[in-house]
C-alpha cells in the first residue's frame, strides 16, 4: 500500500540510459503522474535551493561554476569514481527529494503515480511503492545515449555504466520488467500490457481529460471546435496532418517515436484535424514548440483554445511555468500579450530549472514567449 491515499504508486527504476524517462511517458500517456526524482535531485542544488549550502559546506568551491551554480558534471564525475563521496552526496539529497516526492504526489489529482529515480531500490522511496517495473537495455545502446544525448565522453559514459553494475539485482526486485532494446512500438506494447495487468481497473478508469470546448455561438465558424490531448493511438492522423502542412512525408513511426518525449493537442473541426500543438511537460516546466494551423483556420480563436487546452493540463501536472516557442512573424501579434505570454530571453528567467528547459527546447530562429502558471515553488531555499 502506497503512502498515499487512494493511489497506486508505480516505482520505476533501471541503470542508467536504459530509456526510463522513455517509460515514464508512455505511462503518462496512459493516465499516470510522473515524478522525475532525478530531476528533482538536480533542482535540490540548484543556487537559492535547499541542497546547495550544505554541497558547497561539503565538497568546498571548487565545485561551482563562474555563475555561481554547482557544475553537476564535475560532481558527477567525482561521485561515480568514488563510492563514499556518492554516499555523501545522497545523504544530503536523497531526504530533500523524498520530500519533494512526497509534495507532489499528495497534491496530484492522478490516481496513479510514477516515481522515476535511478536510485530508488537503494534508498527509500520504493518502500512508497504498490509496484516496482525495472528497464533493462543492452550496454551498447546504454553507451549510444550517454554519448549522443548527454554529450558525454566514451570514457566517461563507460564508467558510470560500469559504476552501476550487473543489473541482475534489480530485476529480482522487479515485478515488471520492460526491455527497452526494439522500437518505440515494441516498448509501448509491453507498457501497455503491464499497465492493464498490474493496475487495478479502479485506478485506471481515473483518467483525466485534457479538453476545451468552442464557446462560440451556434452557427459560428467555430462552433464544433474541440481542443484535446492526442495519443499513440492517433499517430496516423497527426502523421497526415503534418505531412500535410510541413512539407514533408512525416511516417506514423517517427510520430511514435516523438510520443516519448512530448504530447500533441489536437484542435478538431468535427473528425478533422485543424490545428496541432507539441506539448512537453518535463521537471515541471511545460514547453510548446510545435504549432500548426491549417490556413483556413483563424490564429485568434484557435490559439485560444489550443493554451486554454494545454495550461489546463499543464497546471493538473503542477507545472510552475509555461514557456512557447514562435517563429518570429508569429510572434509579433498582440494576441500572445492578451493571452498573458510575454517575450523574454533565456537570462531573463528565474531558476535555473526554466533556464535548462529553454535552452533544451528552444530551436534557431524562434522566439520565447513565457506564461507563469503558479507561484508556489517545490524546493524552496532553507
Amino acid at each position: 500500500m502506497s503512502s498515499w491515499p487512494n493511489k497506486f504508486v508505480i516505482g520505476l527504476t533501471g541503470n542508467i540510459a536504459t530509456g526510463k524517462s522513455l517509460v515514464r511517458k508512455m505511462l503518462e500517456h496512459l493516465g499516470a503522474y510522473g515524478i522525475d526524482a532525478d530531476a528533482l535531485a538536480h533542482r535540490a542544488i540548484a543556487k537559492g535551493a535547499p541542497g546547495y549550502q550544505p554541497l558547497v559546506d561539503t565538497f568546498g568551491q571548487w565545485i561551482l561554476r563562474p555563475d555561481g551554480e554547482i557544475d553537476r558534471r564535475k560532481l558527477g564525475r567525482l561521485a561515480f569514481a568514488d563510492p563514499t563521496i556518492m554516499h555523501q552526496l545522497e545523504e544530503i539529497i536523497h531526504p530533500l527529494v523524498r520530500q519533494a516526492v512526497h509534495l507532489l504526489a499528495r497534491r496530484s489529482k492522478r490516481a496513479v503515480i510514477v516515481i522515476e529515480a535511478i536510485k530508488l531500490l537503494e534508498g527509500e522511496l520504493h518502500k512508497h511503492c504498490d509496484s516496482i517495473w525495472v528497464v533493462v537495455a543492452p550496454p551498447e545502446q546504454q553507451l549510444k545515449r550517454l554519448v549522443s544525448k548527454r554529450g558525454l565522453s566514451p570514457t566517461d559514459a563507460r564508467l558510470r555504466i560500469t559504476m552501476q553494475g550487473d543489473p541482475k539485482a534489480k530485476i529480482a526486485a522487479a515485478d515488471v520488467v520492460i526491455y527497452n532494446d526494439g522500437s518505440f512500438e515494441k516498448t509501448w506494447e509491453q507498457v501497455r500490457k503491464a499497465w492493464r495487468l498490474v493496475v487495478p481497473e479502479q485506478y485506471r478508469r481515473a483518467r483525466p481529460s485534457t479538453m476545451a470546448r468552442s464557446r462560440a455561438a451556434a452557427g459560428s465558424v467555430t462552433a464544433h471546435w474541440v481542443a484535446k490531448k492526442a495519443g499513440p493511438k492517433d499517430a496516423a492522423a497527426i502523421a497526415e496532418f503534418l505531412s500535410q502542412h510541413t512539407g514533408r512525408q512525416v511516417r506514423r513511426a517517427e510520430v511514435l517515436a516523438a510520443f516519448g518525449e512530448k504530447a500533441y493537442l489536437a484542435l478538431l473541426d468535427g473528425d478533422q484535424v485543424i490545428g496541432l500543438l507539441g506539448w512537453q511537460v518535463e521537471n515541471l516546466v511545460a514547453r510548446v514548440n510545435e504549432w500548426y494551423l491549417s490556413p483556413q483556420v483563424p490564429l485568434e480563436p484557435a490559439a485560444k483554445m489550443l493554451l486554454e487546452a494545454m495550461e489546463a493540463g499543464s497546471r493538473e501536472l503542477q507545472c510552475e511555468i509555461a514557456l512557447l516557442f514562435l517563429p518570429p512573424d508569429l510572434a509579433r501579434y498582440s494576441l500572445w500579450q492578451q493571452l498573458d505570454y510575454h517575450r523574454k530571453d533565456v537570462s531573463d528567467l528565474t531558476m535555473r530549472a526554466w533556464q535548462e528547459a529553454a535552452r533544451e527546447s528552444q530551436l534557431p530562429h524562434t522566439v520565447m514567449l513565457v506564461k507563469v502558471l503558479r507561484s508556489d515553488r517545490v524546493m524552496q531555499p532553507l
